[in-house]
């Protein structure tokens, strides 16, 4: 006949053994985005939000009712990469090169934006964006000196010609006079870069990743260059202030689009957004190249990544751990489209693991064309929520369980929600199933080591 004391002591060897399963459940289980995603705040930027600086769009051309140039100021759009700003809530936003291309930017700068977006949730908010101090975090009333940082070469590390160098945009008499402003503080334009991606070094530096070379772009934290670009060995862009008359293979405005950094701050991991030249194009094969903040150089190490069937472009990369990333890949259809599915999606992918042609394992995270939204946080009087702007370029993993995702609205662009000129979406997105912190394998195997421990010893004593 059992004891009460042994009876206690089984019950307590049949809970652990359950809590054993249980977390070796958790712990050997692949880790997904099952079950979908909810759109948990949403907020507004207009189109038409600008910045104090020298006239813009000179080169440009207007649309969506919104003519350029912009006398005295710089528009603040084309929100191509996102940090963490200086306190919670506040992020740092980099637009791209101004208008889109090296000949119809030369008069917008390269900056950095510090924002602070006041969510609608389903606890209430107002929905707008605010301009936020750039070192502080204190919210400004508008995107004057204080809330951005400007890309400049004072000391003349770039190893080619800038806008800054000449008297006439473009080195062209017929244009006009490079603004005093840009000259004077050598301050860099969309024509001298295309930068689409940045992150922050373990030294609090910023790379900042461009298509025109391609090139990575060193900058201390004001946005000071610190070093001559660095090109990715044997591969240029028709833009390519080196190509001297030699054939390009890559295409233009394929370059850096995406690229992360590790926890340890000391490795990024540049994703080029186009196919090489005698790479796979079948498979819409792009390069995940490796790169050393310590040696200043690519280490050699390299990966494939292969487009989705339905994708034409990726928009962003930013990193989960050391090994695995979330990358986020589109087309150009849009809701105003005559023709085509917009698809607009985020996808997770692991270095670590590569299929037998060597691209690297790739699933499905987010659906951005089919977000649970309960509340209609965005108002137009659905419960779906979709976001099928032509490009999305920002994506930052905010905890566990949340994802911050931006549009790039190209302004004065038009077409994706409707034909006027594009507003900038910020969106939170709930991750019905939360993605597993660095550490979490090793705690939860060395907590499973404890409770066998546990176990053993007391049936031991028992």
């Amino acid at each position: 006949m059992k004891t009460k004391s042994y009876e206690v002591s089984e019950k307590a060897h049949t809970k652990s053994l359950r809590l054993i399963a249980v977390a070796c459940g958790l712990a050997f289980a692949a880790p997904a985005f099952a079950g979908g995603a909810s759109l948990e705040g949403w907020a507004i930027m207009p189109a038409n939000t600008f910045a104090d600086g020298p006239t813009t769009g000179q080169f440009a051309s207007g649309a969506g009712g919104n003519p350029l140039p912009l006398l005295n100021k710089q528009s603040v759009q084309g929100f191509s990469a996102v940090l963490n700003g200086p306190v919670a809530g506040s992020y740092l936003f980099m637009p791209d090169n101004g208008f889109g291309t090296k000949g119809n930017s030369a008069d917008a700068l390269l900056r950095m934006y510090a924002v602070t977006p006041d969510f609608k949730t389903s606890l209430g908010g107002s929905g707008t964006v605010k301009a936020a101090n750039y070192n502080s975090g204190a919210v400004m009333g508008g995107f004057s000196s204080g809330s951005y940082i400007n890309l400049a070469d004072p000391d003349k590390k770039i190893g080619f010609k800038i806008q800054a160098d000449y008297n006439n945009y473009y080195n062209d008499a017929s244009k006009p006079l490079v603004d005093a402003s840009i000259r004077a503080g050598r301050l860099l334009t969309g024509a001298d870069f295309d930068i689409e991606s940045v992150r922050k070094d373990k030294n609090g530096n910023l790379w900042f990743g461009d298509e025109f070379g391609p090139f990575l772009v060193k900058a201390d934290a004001s946005g000071k260059v610190l070093r001559g670009e660095v090109g990715l060995p044997g591969v240029m862009s028709p833009q390519n202030p080196y190509l001297n008359g030699g054939t390009p293979n890559l295409n233009g405005s394929n370059g850096f689009e995406g690229m992360a950094i590790n926890r340890s701050g000391d490795k990024l991991f540049t994703l080029l957004e186009g196919t090489v030249a005698g790479d796979d194009a079948s498979r819409k094969t792009l390069r995940i190249n490796e790169f050393s903040i310590d040696a200043e150089a690519y280490t050699g190490q390299q990966w494939k990544y292969k487009l989705d069937v339905a994708g034409t472009n990726i928009g962003d990369m930013t990193a989960i751990n050391d090994h695995e990333f979330l990358v986020i890949e589109r087309n150009g259809v849009t809701a105003t489209s005559a023709s085509g599915t917009p698809f607009k999606k985020i996808f997770r992918i692991d270095i670590n693991k590569v299929d037998a042609a060597g691209y690297v394992a790739k699933s499905e995270a987010v659906d951005l064309m089919n977000i649970a939204d309960p509340d209609d946080l965005n108002g137009d009087g659905k419960t779906t929520f979709t976001f099928p702007f032509v490009t999305i370029e920002s994506v930052l993993v905010l905890d566990a369980n949340t994802l911050l995702v931006a549009n790039d609205n190209n302004y004065p662009g038009i077409g994706g929600r409707d034909l006027g000129s594009d507003n900038t979406e910020f969106l939170k997105i709930h991750l019905t199933s939360p993605i597993p912190e660095p550490s979490t394998y090793a705690l939860l195997l060395a907590g499973l080591g404890g409770i066998g421990f546990f176990v053993v010893g007391r049936r031991k004593r028992d």
